[in-house]
């Protein structure tokens, strides 16, 4: 008994010690700040390099110039648009490109206060989600678009000239890569919300039917008044909520404390 409460009381002081003044937190809070600029900067200066920021332009405009006539161009309304908008699609692209190292920046600052058991899954969470970003943002530059525009094209009378404004279409497509980014996190935070006991894997399962339902309401919320995005949307939620439910039960088997093991062992 008194062997077992010494272990115990080890593993509570795992983080004894390692306090540190409110001062020096923030210093390392500015520290890991001037390294997400750093990282920007870089991810800024390659992009600037390649494609550039009229590259990027021309290729986030490849699913819609597909859908107009052979010579027809985005059009510019705006007096500085023509300079502002592809500076907006440069910043938007470097924080994509630096999202992993953005991330780890994250994970660095709060680390020291992480048991070891909890630095396990912590490190790699993090790549795994920016890879499901990732996914969600080329799920809409190679699928979602074209078969969006592809559906709107239909409805639009041969008498009208679809020359979308550049302004008006960067702010859409962004729109739909932060929300195609966002709903692709659906493992990470059901996995995340098993692991702490939040719910469990049961009433995950017991709770599909209103999940579809709460992915299509979302779905209509974060994207256009269209059935084909909407689908496009709360399909794939609906598919990464099932994978979600098969890794929380792995995910939170192997990342468990070790005083968590034994008693889990022992019962």
């Amino acid at each position: 008994m008194a062997e077992s409460t010494d272990k115990n009381k080890d593993k509570e002081d795992e983080l004894a010690g390692t306090e540190q003044p409110f001062v020096q937190h923030l210093m390392e809070l500015r520290d890991r700040l001037i390294y997400c600029i750093y990282g920007l900067v870089v991810a800024g200066i390659l992009l600037s390099i390649w494609p550039g920021p009229s590259g990027l332009i021309d290729l986030i405009a490849i699913p819609i110039r597909a859908h107009m006539p052979h010579d027809a161009k985005l059009i510019a309304i705006g007096v500085f648009s023509p300079f502002f908008v592809p500076l907006k699609v440069l910043a938007m692209t470097s924080v994509l490109l630096a999202l992993p190292w953005l991330m780890y920046q994250c994970w660095a600052f709060v680390a020291p206060g992480l048991y070891s058991h909890e630095k396990k899954f912590a490190l790699p969470l993090i790549f795994f989600g920016s890879f499901l970003a990732y996914c969600g943002i080329a799920f809409v530059q190679f699928f979602v678009l074209d078969k969006m525009f592809s559906f709107i094209q239909r409805f639009t009378p041969p008498s009208v000239a679809a020359t979308p404004d550049i302004s008006s279409y960067v702010e859409a497509i962004l729109s739909l890569y932060i929300a195609f980014g966002v709903a692709f996190q659906v493992p990470i935070v059901v996995m995340l919300a098993v692991r702490f006991e939040l719910i469990t894997v049961e009433k995950l399962r017991s709770y599909r039917g209103y999940f579809v339902v709460v992915a299509f309401v979302v779905a209509a919320v974060l994207t256009p008044p269209d059935v084909v995005s909407q689908l496009a949307l709360a399909i794939p939620m609906c598919l990464l909520y099932e994978i979600g439910i098969i890794g929380a039960r792995y995910f939170s088997r192997y990342t468990k404390a070790p005083e968590e093991s034994a008693d889990s062992a022992q019962s």
